[in-house]
């Protein structure tokens, strides 16, 4: 996968727990848990906005790129 969800080093950081993460932004666990663990196509800016607010980080700490160039 070109780009790496480095979520839960985040959260780890920030003793903040997936749970709490999600209600904070407004979407299920299982939606969150599916991006934690890299398994969805797309993710809303308004997303990752209420994310990097709510764990006071930048789209790099959670977001980074592999280098590659990921199959369609």
């Amino acid at each position: 996968m070109a780009i790496l969800v480095k979520l839960d080093d985040v959260l780890k950081e920030k003793k903040i727990t997936a749970k709490e993460l999600a209600e904070l932004v407004g979407i299920t666990e299982a939606n969150l848990s599916l991006l934690r663990t890299g398994q969805v196509k797309g993710i809303r800016f308004n997303t990752i906005n209420r994310i990097c607010y709510y764990l006071d980080c930048e789209v790099s700490d959670i977001l980074k790129f592999d280098g590659g160039l990921e199959d369609a």
